[in-house]
């Protein structure tokens, strides 16, 4: 018995409630609880004596805040703490899609909708599944690699699109004057095509350059001499094996491992990936 607490008392005060104490771990999505920013942690660094972390939104916008009171963690108030000793970095909120999205539990996935997403190859593909793929189910929508978009314009007239029967078609290295993006123009000319179709792509070669250079320990993607094949120069570049369709492969899966959140990708695909699941999920 605590004699201690003896005597008058008030009654109705609140009782004094202890924040949880959480150690910073990169991939964790906080809310700054006084600005509404919420992003997952990028960083941690001391600056002047003070731990600061980084917070990257969905868009790619960083905001960097003192550790400490006033963050959010699974909507919880909670007190910041820095990085426990060696203790082993996770990939998100377990509250949190790898796309930053709230994930929806106790849901299955849905059967599959009529309307799909297009991308160009099988690693497009897999890195869209490994972010989006969560997100992806709870909709019912299916991504698909189309091997190329030679033959785009075609491809959509057998798919036939129209309300209820969508694409969303992203294409690597969509830029003005580029083979892709007369391709792209082209197909969408199509009847039925406009409301029901969206093309959209990234600036990149190949989507291999989507994740970020920080994420690989490089400051920069590597230059390929023209006329290489530029996977495989990445992964000579890189000291990979790179002789073989199973060396690149191999290399692609190690470039996709590193890969944990929204975060390790360059603005540039995430806006482009998030536009394309709104127009397919669009009431």
């Amino acid at each position: 018995m605590a004699y201690d607490t003896w005597g008058p008392q008030d009654l109705t005060a609140p009782a004094q409630r202890r924040l949880p104490e959480v150690p910073v771990q990169r991939g964790m999505v906080l809310e700054d609880a006084q600005s509404g920013w919420v992003g997952a942690v990028t960083r941690v660094e001391k600056s002047g004596g003070m731990h600061i972390v980084a917070l990257e939104d969905r868009r790619g916008k960083t905001k960097s805040f003192q550790l400490g009171f006033g963050f959010l963690l699974e909507g919880q108030p909670i007190r910041l703490l820095p990085p426990a000793p060696k203790a082993p970095a996770t990939a998100a909120s377990p509250t949190r899609t790898a796309s930053g999205s709230v994930r929806v539990s106790g849901q299955r996935a849905q059967v599959a909708k009529a309307s799909r997403i297009w991308v160009e190859g099988k690693h497009d593909a897999e890195l869209v599944e490994k972010v989006w793929g969560d997100d992806l189910r709870v909709e019912g929508i299916v991504v698909e690699p189309l091997h190329g978009v030679d033959d785009l314009k075609a491809a959509i007239a057998a798919f036939n699109p129209g309300p209820g029967r969508k694409l969303g078609i992203l294409v690597d290295h969509l830029v003005a004057g580029s083979k892709e993006s007369r391709i792209a123009a082209e197909a969408m000319t199509l009847p039925g095509a406009a409301g029901n179709v969206l093309i959209v792509g990234h600036p990149y070669v190949d989507v291999w350059q989507a994740i970020r250079p920080k994420v690989l320990g490089i400051a920069q993607w590597p230059d390929v001499p023209r006329g290489t094949d530029w996977k495989t120069g990445i992964l000579r570049a890189f000291g990979w094996p790179h002789e073989t369709a199973e060396d690149i492969g191999l290399g692609w899966q190690r470039l996709l491992g590193a890969v944990r959140t929204y975060a390790d990708l360059e603005a540039s695909l995430l806006g482009r990936v998030e536009e394309v699941i709104d127009f397919l999920t669009a009431a």
